[in-house]
C-alpha cells in the first residue's frame, strides 16, 4: 500500500486513539498520538509549577523536556525527557488542564512542527483535534469521529475504572462538555471538521465497526 497520511480528528473520547492504533498496526504505519504530546507538556507544566496561562514558559518546556514514543510489549509508551509518563498524563489533573495549555499558539507551533516532521515521508496515522485542518492539511485520508456526550462520558468512565481513577459519570460528562467548548472555541486551530473529511458518528458502534468504516473510506479513496 502507498505510504499515505491518515488524519483522524474528533472531540474528547470519540474513539480516535483506539482506532488510530489499530489502523496503523494493520497497515504497518506509524501511529502518532498528538493528544499525548499535549498531555505530556501539560503534565510537565503542572509538575514544574508553571502557571497554565504562561504561554512562553510552557513552550520553553518542550525544548527542555523532549517528548518521545517507544514501542514495547505492552504497546506504546510516552516519555518526557527520561521520565515515562504513559499513565501519569491520563490522570484527571492533566485531563482538566490540557485544553488550556493546548490553546497557546507558541505551544501549538512547536508541537505541530514536530508532528509534521514525523509525517513528512508518509505512512502515518495521526489523531488529534486539528490534524486534518492545521497539522496535515494535505493528508490523503481525513476522518472526523463524533459521538454523543453521554456515550463519550461512559467510555471515559469505563477507562477510568480500569485504571483505578475514581471520577463519577456526571463529573466526567461535565468535564467533556467543557473540553468540547474550549477546544472548539479556542483562537488557534480550533476543533472543527475539515471540509474534505469523512464524518463518522461512533455512537453505538463497536471498535471493530469503526475500524471497518475507516478502512472502507480508505478503499473508496483508491488506496
Amino acid at each position: 500500500m502507498k505510504k499515505i497520511n491518515i488524519a483522524i480528528d474528533g472531540p474528547a473520547s470519540s474513539g480516535k486513539s483506539t482506532v488510530a492504533k489499530i489502523i496503523a498496526n494493520d497497515l504497518g504505519f506509524i501511529y502518532t498520538d498528538t493528544g499525548a504530546m499535549y498531555r505530556s507538556i501539560t503534565y510537565m507544566a503542572l509538575k514544574t509549577g508553571c502557571a497554565l496561562n504562561d504561554e512562553l514558559a510552557i513552550a520553553a518546556l518542550i525544548d527542555q523536556y523532549p517528548i518521545t514514543f517507544k514501542l514495547g510489549t505492552n504497546g506504546q509508551s510516552v516519555f518526557v525527557g527520561t521520565e515515562e509518563v504513559t499513565e501519569a498524563i491520563r490522570q484527571p489533573a492533566v485531563t482538566n488542564a490540557v485544553s488550556e495549555v493546548s490553546a497557546h499558539a507558541a505551544v501549538r507551533k512547536k508541537l505541530v512542527e514536530q508532528q509534521q516532521a514525523i509525517a513528512v515521508n508518509g505512512g502515518v496515522v495521526m489523531d488529534g483535534r486539528d490534524i486534518g485542518t492545521a497539522v496535515l492539511p494535505q493528508a490523503e485520508v481525513k476522518i472526523f469521529l463524533v459521538a454523543s456526550v453521554e456515550e463519550r462520558a461512559a467510555r471515559r468512565f469505563k477507562e477510568n475504572q480500569q485504571k483505578g481513577i475514581d471520577t463519577t459519570f456526571e463529573v466526567l460528562k461535565e468535564e467533556i462538555q467543557q473540553r468540547d467548548y474550549v477546544d472548539s472555541h479556542r483562537a488557534v486551530s480550533p476543533l472543527k471538521q475539515a471540509a474534505d473529511a469523512v464524518r463518522i458518528d461512533t455512537s453505538g458502534m463497536s471498535i471493530e465497526a469503526v475500524v471497518s468504516a475507516i478502512k472502507q473510506t480508505i478503499t473508496k479513496k483508491g488506496y
